[in-house]
């Protein structure tokens, strides 16, 4: 294995660092079309909400065209194209017949080095099959050439729904999850395409020389899990496993055999994989998943149980991280790493909520979720609609209310702020001291950027007597104290 790998080691995502420093030329975007753009948006959200799937997508693809590197509007696009033809892997009967001339111009886009046009001609083309892998493939290659690497990465991520075996999209989707340091999960995919196609040397070559680079990351995987890294699909052993051998090959053995017996039942393979992921072994607990979703017609909780273990390496790869910033606090490459991993893991599973609130509609659980990692990436407009939603269900009311506080206070809508956080005070009880600290703070802040000093002051002595550590809460009263004396003098 080449030394420069090894010495990426100990993290299997270390190679995002390395994305943002990448001399590619971008095209600057115009203000003017950005802005536009945004404007259209809104009104695409709109007509999705009114059931008008045809201008929704019209909408959305003009956003696409005035804003390229804008990924969520490709998401919202991408969404509203599955949602017109109701999810059914095909798009159109006749998609073959109407994409024919995108497809050309397509191609010669292709051949002139035109990324932008493949991007644009591969959504033509998408709204009538949102399925289509060759255009999906075209447009990764594109958006990774601008520089774009998290777009190319979630295109050949939706290009994978149809058949997650399809041996042209893994071959492209681990190649560039190799080339952004992501090894584990190329190593996975590479896997994937010599299961399929055995004769594939370069497949095989790749799977061996990234098999050690696992082995490392499997191994700080478990530290993560010891020290606090959160495992998913959490299954007890089944009672009736048989005695005599190893826990997990008994638990295995007994769960392959109900599978056997009835292959279509997706609750055998949530239960194996979870078996399978205790036992760290995700690559297995994954092939499990995939052979489920083959065998049960995509199950809807098998793509949602697959969606969350594809989190766990950069979960388990956060705790590495942060256990190592305990010790370097000031190491400014580890705290890169750990904003790209922080942000990584909130796109996941800001998808994975959306897909559960989509489903669910009337669990509102999930919308606060989604609202919440909305909110983490900066899309404030949509997060306050679906905690908005969400504030109606009593357990999900007071911290739909904090982060609705939180999402107006950047919008620097200072009145509805300053309600939100009011509200979520009023519902918080005695158990809930953290929440009430964060609030009473959040409040003498409004009150400080509108001058309220005597507010300020009120609210930060309310805090001090719970904690006067806070935040540094005793230096800050005695700042609003010397501005209060000012402004009365």
């Amino acid at each position: 294995m080449p030394k420069a790998r090894q010495d990426r080691g100990a993290f299997d995502w270390c190679g995002l660092q390395a994305m943002g420093e990448r001399n590619i030329s971008r095209p600057s975007p115009n203000p003017e079309h950005v802005r536009v753009a945004a404007q259209q948006f809104e009104r695409a959200r709109q007509a999705m909400n009114a059931g008008n799937h045809d201008y929704s997508i019209e909408l959305l693809r003009t956003c696409c065209k005035l804003d390229p590197a804008n990924l969520v509007y490709r998401q919202a696009l991408r969404r509203t194209q599955k949602a017109k033809y109701k999810n059914n892997l095909r798009g159109s009967p006749m998609s073959w017949l109407t994409t024919t001339i995108p497809r050309a111009k397509l191609e010669r886009a292709k051949r002139a080095g035109d990324h932008l046009k493949v991007l644009e001609y591969g959504e033509i083309i998408l709204s009538a099959d949102p399925w289509a892998i060759g255009p999906q493939i075209d447009m990764a290659h594109a958006a990774e050439a601008l520089g774009w690497t998290e777009m190319a990465v979630w295109i050949l991520e939706q290009a994978r729904q149809k058949d997650p075996r399809d041996v042209r999209v893994n071959r492209a989707l681990a190649d560039l999850y190799e080339r952004c340091g992501n090894y584990s999960q190329a190593m996975l995919l590479w896997g994937m395409v010599c299961k399929v196609n055995p004769t594939d040397m370069e497949a095989t070559r790749k799977y061996k020389d990234l098999a050690a680079q696992h082995t490392i990351v499997a191994g700080n995987y478990t530290e993560a899990a010891q020290s606090g890294g959160r495992l998913s699909l959490e299954t007890p052993i089944p009672a009736d496993a048989p005695a005599g051998r190893d826990p997990l090959q008994r638990t295995v053995e007994n769960l392959r055999e109900k599978i056997n017996q009835d292959p279509t039942h997706p609750g055998h393979y949530l239960q194996l994989a979870s078996a399978l992921a205790k036992g760290g072994k995700l690559d297995e607990a994954r092939q499990c998943l995939e052979e489920g979703l083959a065998a049960t017609g995509r199950h809807f909780e098998l793509q949602l149980a697959l969606s969350e273990l594809e989190i766990e390496p950069f979960r388990a790869n956060l705790q590495i991280v942060s256990n190592k910033l305990k010790a370097e606090p000031n190491n400014t490459q580890l705290l890169k790493l750990k904003s790209q991993l922080e942000h990584e893991i909130n796109r996941r599973e800001m998808d994975l909520f959306r897909q559960k609130a989509d489903r669910f509609p009337n669990e509102l659980t999930h919308r606060l979720e989604l609202g919440i990692r909305l909110f983490r990436a900066g899309q404030l407009d949509e997060a306050i609609q679906e905690l908005q939603a969400a504030r109606k269900d009593p357990r999900s009311r007071l911290r739909a209310h904090v982060y609705l506080g939180h999402c107006f206070r950047d919008r620097k809508n200072w009145v509805l702020a300053r309600k939100n956080y009011s509200e979520a005070l009023q519902a918080a009880t005695a158990g809930d001291e953290e929440i009430r600290k964060e609030l009473l703070f959040e409040l003498a802040h409004l009150a400080v950027e509108e001058g309220d000093w005597r507010t300020a002051i009120e609210l930060g002595n309310e805090l001090a007597d719970l904690d006067f550590g806070y935040r540094n809460i005793g230096k800050l009263l005695d700042q609003w104290q010397s501005q209060l004396e000012k402004a009365t003098t």
